[in-house]
């Protein structure tokens, strides 16, 4: 994080697009060209995997696979892989403002299964693509899904329930056609990737991806690799899930429910899959956010069977021995949550830039460590983050005696940076509160984009520990990226040194 820097967050699913959820096509680069003109450089994603239960990207079955959601249609139509007459039958979902994963589902890999029996599979890049073996496991996890009626692992069959090589192989030689289907979807995503990464380096952008910190239960990762990878017992059933304890936001805490990490088995070959994990996401990436990286510090274990995580414990994780010899890694580390002298004392120690919240300054409180008149340059100053409600909404949402007290807090923070406020809405509030990111000290400057357009609670992301149709769906329109928003940009990078 050599020098000054400033992005836009908007995740691949929210672009624009006539296939019913973003893709890695036309709008793509459409909204590269528009960071390019707005002055900024970064532009950051959520993860990228294949989403399992309830749509989440932080809920993935492989921790390297690729989202084939994502993959553009348009491109298989110019290769002819697919034509328009069978696209255009296809019902990919009509709702221009929100993903309808289950037309995803079973509209999108219809049409990936046509693309695929018209690619040459002799084709030479493809053959030593699959030879690699770098997506083996996703693409035999899925064959067995889908062998089985995508039920979980834990609902398969034996011989098959229990992961032995010699029978994965002698099926996988049955299936191998299917097998190499999921190989196709991998390949063909990174095709589309690799395109759109060196356009945005070609525009002077940087591509900023986000690894979670946790896999799912139903992942090739707990099926193949559970009893040296995670807490289990000796049937590889999680121990111990996590979750993050009681707040003053949610009276049961957080049950996230994922399998947790073994750490002291890790730590036994050097912690090797997790090298590779950070070191492939970053020869994929340009930076790597980190997702819930106090967890390497301590990470909060609730009991397997628990209704919530009002009772769990506080474990070790690895700490700064995990990243000895990643200090000069261009990782920016979550670090929001319960943060206590450990994660401090974890955060120097790696010195990677941590997050900044303006969300949460605004409390009244002088010591609040998001106020910008209380941090340093290592940091990433953002105006919420995906889990956050909208900014103009939560504005709008708040008390009399609460928006009093945040206005007059965030008056004294613009006037320390002088910036010029406006308190007539919540949106020209919410817009000085963007400005008052660009104007602070922060190393880093990303703006959510449903933020830079002021929009309410309707655009909102995720809602945590929620399973709805409204998360992980939300999706912009082409108009969402207009003059007026590119010349407010500029003018926010003109008031800087970028």
């Amino acid at each position: 994080m050599e020098k000054r820097k400033c992005g836009v967050l908007l995740p691949i699913f929210s672009l624009p697009s006539s296939e019913g959820i973003g893709t890695l096509g036309r709008n793509a680069y459409n909204f590269i060209d528009f960071l390019s003109d707005s002055g900024m450089n970064i532009w950051q994603v959520l993860p990228l995997n294949p989403t399992n239960y309830g749509d989440s990207p932080y809920q993935s079955c492989c921790s390297n696979a690729l989202n084939y959601y994502f993959i553009d249609i348009d491109m298989l139509i110019e290769k002819g892989l697919l034509t328009c007459k069978e696209v255009k039958t296809s019902d990919l979902g009509v709702n221009a403002r929100h993903v309808d994963y289950s037309k995803q589902f079973t509209q999108k890999i219809a049409l990936l299964r046509k693309a695929f029996e018209r690619f040459d599979l002799h084709d030479k890049k493809f053959v030593g693509f699959v030879e690699q073996g770098r997506y083996k496991d996703f693409a035999t996890f899925m064959t067995f899904k889908c062998a089985f009626g995508h039920k979980a692992w834990s609902e398969w069959k034996e011989p098959y329930r229990t992961y032995n090589e010699k029978v994965v192989n002698e099926y996988l030689i049955r299936k191998r056609h299917e097998f190499l289907f999921w190989q196709f979807t991998q390949y063909i995503f990174l095709l589309q990737w690799n395109s759109l990464k060196d356009y945005a380096h070609s525009k002077n952008i940087v591509l900023m991806g986000d690894i979670p910190l946790y896999l799912a239960y139903d992942s090739v990762e707990m099926w193949k690799y559970g009893d040296k990878l995670f807490m289990v017992d000796e049937y590889r059933r999680p121990e111990c899930v996590a979750g993050v304890p009681p707040d003053a936001f949610c009276d049961d805490g957080q049950l996230w429910g994922n399998p947790l990490y073994d750490w002291k088995k890790m730590r036994r070959d050097g912690y090797k899959w997790w090298n590779e994990r950070i070191n492939e996401c970053l020869d994929f990436f340009d930076i790597l956010r980190i997702d819930h990286f106090r967890g390497f510090d301590r990470f909060y274990a609730v009991k397997a069977g628990s209704l919530n995580a009002r009772k769990g414990e506080w474990l070790d994780g690895p700490k700064e021995e995990l990243f000895k010899d990643k200090l000069d890694y261009k990782i920016v580390a979550e670090d929001l949550g319960v943060i206590d002298d450990g994660v401090r004392r974890l955060m120097k120690n790696v010195g990677y830039p941590g997050m900044k919240i303006l969300e949460f300054a605004f409390d009244g409180s002088p010591d609040n460590e998001h106020k910008p008149s209380n941090f340093t340059h290592n940091y990433v100053c953002y105006t919420g983050t995906h889990d956050n409600m909208p900014l103009a909404q939560y504005i709008a949402d708040l008390k009399q005696e609460e928006l009093y007290i945040y206005k007059q807090d965030l008056a004294s923070e613009c006037e320390k940076a002088g910036v010029e406020a406006d308190f007539s809405s919540p949106q020209s509030i919410c817009l000085s509160v963007v400005k008052l990111a660009f104007a602070s000290i922060a190393d880093t400057v990303i703006i959510p984009m449903w933020d830079l357009l002021c929009m309410g609670g309707e655009a909102r992301i995720n809602l945590p520990s929620t399973v709805s149709d409204k998360n992980w769906s939300w999706r912009f329109v082409k108009e969402d990226f207009d003059t007026k928003t590119k010349e407010f940009l500029r003018n926010c990078v003109k008031k800087d040194v970028v």
